[in-house]
């Protein structure tokens, strides 16, 4: 097995225990939302983002073991709601510079 057939072997693990960690940040920083000291609508829709890249990386590691089969256009589904995520995201943060106001 060459270097780069390793590597794409156990990538996926790897994403998926650093988004477990960035899961936790996420749960810390919703708890302190409770005290309303800052504008969390923004990092609400990021971390749906989040989610739907860790359901995208489950997949890919249950693709690999040989334990799920599904059509693999279904990955550019992933990444376009993940982009329009992110994009939807900076654009509620930046109407929140500009104007002050929470939506």
């Amino acid at each position: 097995m060459s270097l780069g057939e390793s590597v794409a072997a156990v990538a996926p693990f790897y994403n998926l225990a650093f988004a477990i960690i960035c899961v936790i940040l996420f749960i810390k920083l919703f708890s302190y939302s409770k005290a309303k000291f800052a504008y969390i609508k923004p990092w609400k829709i990021l971390f749906f983002g989040f989610i739907l890249f860790i359901v995208e990386t489950i997949m890919t590691i249950l693709r690999g073991l040989g334990m799920l089969k599904f059509h693999p256009a279904i990955f550019p589904v992933f990444e376009m709601l993940i982009l329009t995520s992110f994009i939807y995201m900076l654009l509620l943060q930046k109407q929140f510079a500009q104007t002050g106001k929470k939506d």
